[in-house]
């Protein structure tokens, strides 16, 4: 669930073992996915949720504080309906489109990360770190031609630290 780094995620090639479900919109922010929680969640009852947003927002210009505020009600309502079901949060991740909104990512990032650390539900993924050059900058390689989305390197990360994560849940 998420935004279009989720919706560009060729599913069926990367998990092609696993029944999953790609609800994905381009554009979207937490907000939005919250304003269709019946839609494009619930209706569907997962069990596990690997979840990507909040690029957007930021690029929008919503502070940290609000990304996370967004999440937790993301949370609330999933778990209002669905009290076990369980939530992969991706970081936020770094490009080269939006790298002069790294601050406030990393900000948005680390308030998520605790909040995962406070209920077992949650899990924090850090994509952050390893989409990062030796010098601390995001690395093109792993991106489409806009700087923003990912190509196939990208995904392949994104698959490598997600994948561990279905095993275990």
């Amino acid at each position: 669930m998420g935004s279009s780094s989720i919706r560009r995620w060729d599913l069926s090639k990367w998990f092609p073992d696993l029944p999953v479900l790609n609800r994905g919109f381009g554009g979207s922010q937490i907000s939005d996915v919250n304003h269709f929680l019946d839609r494009v969640v619930l209706k569907h009852k997962p069990k596990l949720i690997v979840f990507y947003a909040g690029d957007n927002d930021i690029a929008g210009g919503r502070l940290a504080k609000h990304v996370v505020e967004d999440f937790r009600e993301f949370c609330a309502g999933v778990h209002k309906e669905l009290p076990e079901a369980k939530m992969l949060f991706l970081a936020i991740k770094p490009c080269p489109r939006r790298w002069h909104l790294a601050e406030v990512q990393k900000s948005a990032n680390a308030e998520i990360a605790k909040l995962c650390q406070s209920d077992d539900r949650l899990v924090y993924i850090d994509v952050w770190t390893p989409m990062l050059s030796s010098g601390g900058e995001p690395r093109p390689e792993l991106f489409v031609k806009d700087m923003l989305h990912l190509n196939d390197q990208g995904y392949k990360i994104w698959t490598e630290l997600v994948r561990p994560q279905l095993q275990t849940h």
